[in-house]
């Protein structure tokens, strides 16, 4: 082989030896640095990474925000109808955050509470983020029984359309 050829061989392997090295790299930090939305139905079945950072999504339940008196601290939980997640944040909340609103908070758990470190609210009355109406949608579709109390009769209640038993 040619001295010459020899060497732009050697350049070329080096090259893309470094240019695979760095694709490697950037593919391993986006990865890490990745925060998937959640919803609680999908925390409960154990499906959100335990100790890594992800997005809790769904909807403030009635009655459950407390203010930690003296402090920024504030407790709520967040639901999407079917399960709960307890959340505890440090720090100033958005203006739009209240009971029954849409939001999406970013932290991890810790404990069995999610433990928040971002919070975001939803703008206005019409609005709600399209990875939490699919997150609710999809608790909806793998809750084909509603739970006691929503009017609904589910499989296996006795009772046909129509009211006859």
């Amino acid at each position: 082989m040619n001295p010459v050829r020899k060497r732009r061989l050697i350049i070329t392997l080096l090259i893309l030896g470094a240019v695979a090295v760095a694709t490697g790299l950037s593919v391993f930090a986006l990865q890490r640095n990745m925060t998937y939305l959640y919803s609680p139905s999908e925390v409960d079945a154990g499906k959100a990474p335990d100790g890594h950072a992800f997005r809790l999504g769904g909807i403030v339940k009635e009655g459950s925000v407390h203010r930690v008196s003296g402090t920024l601290t504030t407790d709520f939980v967040i639901t999407d109808r079917f399960q709960s997640i307890p959340v505890t944040y440090t720090g100033i909340l958005p203006d739009l955050f209240r009971v029954g609103q849409s939001t999406i908070t970013t932290g991890s758990m810790k404990g069995g509470k999610f433990v928040a470190t971002q919070v975001l609210a939803k703008h206005d009355a019409t609005y709600m983020p399209p990875q939490v109406a699919q997150a609710i949608a999809k608790a909806k579709e793998e809750h084909r029984i509603p739970k006691a109390g929503t009017g609904d009769q589910g499989p296996g209640t006795g009772k046909q359309p129509g009211g006859a038993p």
